[in-house]
C-alpha cells in the first residue's frame, strides 16, 4: 500500500474516495427502502407487491442503462458519469417527498435508481480496475466498506424517519447526496497514466509514458463470445434475487411475521451489514490469494443457508444465524464480482463488458423482490418465496464453479 518513498498510493486514496461515495446510496437508499415501505404501506394501504415491483422496475431499468453508462464511463472518464448521477441522485430525492400516487412513487424512485446507478458502484468500479493489478480485490473491498457502512447508519435513518416523517427525511437525504457527493468525486481519476502513475504503483512506466499491460485485454464482443461471461452474469443474478429481496421485504417480514419494532429490525439490518463489511474484508484479502471463482461458490452457499435460515425463523436465533451466513457471504462476494471480470477480461473495456453484464445480473435483483412480494400476498407469508430464492443461490454456485478462465481470441 505504501510506496517506496513512503507515500500511500494515490490508488487508495481513490478507493476511499469511491467508499464514502458508495456509503451514501448504502445509506440513504439501497438498505433503508425497506424502513420507507413500511411507511408507505402504512399511509397509502400498498401491498407488497407494489413496493417489490417498485424495486424491480427500477432494477431493469438500471440494467438497460447499463451498457450504455459502461461505454460513457470507458469513453469520457468516471467524473462527468458520477456528477450527473450525484445530481439525479439528490434530486430524486427531494421530488419523492412529493409522492403521494403509485404513479409518482414509481417515477421518483425510478430517478432516485438511475442516479444512484451512474454515481455509484459501476462507475466508480471501472476506476478501480484501471489503478489495481495485483490489489485489485483488496482495492474494491476497501471501496464497498461504505456500503456496508451505510447499512450500519439505518438505525439513524430510521430514528430520522421517526422523528421527522418519510417526506422530511427524504429532502435531507437529497441535499446530504450532492453536499458531500460532489466533492467526493474530485479524488476520483480514470487511469493512473493520465497523471504519471501505474497500476499498483510499482511497476515501471515506458518511455511513452504508458504502463504496461499486465492482464489480457477482451473487447466487450470477445467476452460475450465465452461461457464464462454468461456463467458469471447468471451466478450473479442467483445471487441478487436474495440480495435485492433482503432490501425490500426484510424489514415487513421481521416486524410483521416476528413481530420486531421497527428499531428490532433496523438492529438486524446493522448486524447484517457489519458482517458483510467482515466478509469484504475477508474476500479482499481470499480474492487476491485463492481462486476467486471457487470463494465465489462458498459465498453462495453462505447465501443460500442464510435465506433458508430466515424463511423458516420461528426466533431472534434463526434471524441472527441468516444475519452471520447472507451478510458474511454478500460481503465477500462482492469485490470478486469486479475482480473476477477483471481477471477474465481486462480493463481496457472494462466498463462496456460491466455493463452488459450487470444488464443479465440486474434480471435478478428485479425477480427477487417480486417473486417474494407476489407469493407472500398470496400465501400471506414469505416463507415460500424466500425458500425458492435461496434454492437460486444454489444454481449460482454451480454456475461460478463452472466459470473459467477464458483464453483470449488470437485476433
Amino acid at each position: 500500500m505504501l510506496r517506496p518513498g513512503g507515500h500511500v498510493f494515490r490508488g487508495w486514496y481513490i478507493a476511499s474516495g469511491a467508499a464514502g461515495i458508495q456509503l451514501l446510496a448504502g445509506m440513504l437508499w439501497m438498505h433503508s427502502y425497506g424502513a420507507y415501505t413500511v411507511l408507505l404501506q402504512e399511509e397509502f394501504g400498498w401491498s407488497s407487491f407494489i413496493v417489490g415491483l417498485a424495486f424491480a422496475l427500477t432494477r431493469v431499468e438500471s440494467g438497460i442503462l447499463g451498457p450504455l453508462q459502461g461505454w460513457l464511463v470507458d469513453r469520457f472518464g468516471p467524473r462527468p458519469v458520477l456528477r450527473v448521477g450525484t445530481l439525479i441522485f439528490g434530486g430524486g430525492f427531494i421530488l419523492f417527498a412529493t409522492v403521494d400516487s403509485v404513479i409518482t412513487f414509481f417515477i421518483t424512485f425510478a430517478l432516485i435508481a438511475v442516479g444512484s446507478s451512474l454515481g455509484g458502484f459501476a462507475t466508480l468500479m471501472v476506476a478501480i480496475v484501471n489503478w489495481f493489478n495485483r490489489h485489485l480485490a483488496k482495492a474494491v473491498a476497501v471501496s464497498q466498506l461504505g456500503f456496508g457502512l451505510g447499512g450500519l447508519c439505518v438505525p439513524v435513518v430510521i430514528l430520522m424517519l421517526e422523528l421527522f416523517g418519510w417526506r422530511a427525511t427524504a429532502v435531507i437525504s437529497g441535499i446530504f447526496v450532492m453536499a458531500v457527493g460532489l466533492p467526493l468525486i474530485q479524488i476520483v481519476h480514470h487511469r493512473p497514466a493520465d497523471i504519471g502513475e501505474v497500476p499498483d504503483g510499482g511497476a515501471p512506466i515506458h518511455a511513452d509514458g504508458k504502463a504496461p499491460p499486465m492482464r489480457d485485454d477482451f473487447t466487450a464482443r470477445q467476452a460475450m463470445r465465452t461461457s464464462s461471461f454468461w456463467l458469471i452474469s447468471i451466478a450473479h443474478a442467483m445471487a441478487l434475487l436474495t440480495v435485492s429481496t433482503v432490501m425490500v421485504h426484510l424489514v415487513p417480514h421481521l416486524t410483521r411475521e416476528l413481530s420486531f419494532t421497527l428499531t428490532q429490525a433496523g438492529l438486524v439490518v446493522a448486524l447484517m451489514t457489519a458482517c458483510q463489511m467482515g466478509g469484504q474484508l475477508l474476500g479482499g484479502w481470499l480474492g487476491d490469494n485463492l481462486p476467486k471463482r471457487l470463494v465465489c461458490v462458498g459465498c453462495m452457499l453462505g447465501h443460500a443457508s442464510g435465506f433458508f435460515l430466515l424463511a423458516f425463523a420461528t426466533n431472534v436465533w434463526m434471524v441472527v444465524g441468516f444475519a452471520l451466513l447472507h451478510g458474511t457471504g454478500w460481503g465477500a462476494r462482492g469485490p470478486l464480482m469486479v475482480a473476477l471480470r477483471a481477471d477474465y477480461f481486462g480493463a481496457a473495456s472494462f466498463g462496456t463488458i460491466m455493463g452488459f453484464s450487470s444488464l443479465i445480473a440486474m434480471i435478478g435483483m428485479a425477480l427477487g423482490p417480486t417473486i417474494a412480494g407476489a407469493m407472500a400476498d398470496a400465501q400471506g407469508n414469505f416463507t415460500g418465496g424466500f425458500a425458492l430464492l435461496a434454492a437460486g443461490s444454489v444454481v449460482g454456485a454451480g454456475c461460478f464453479f463452472a466459470a473459467k478462465r477464458p483464453a483470449l481470441p488470437e485476433n
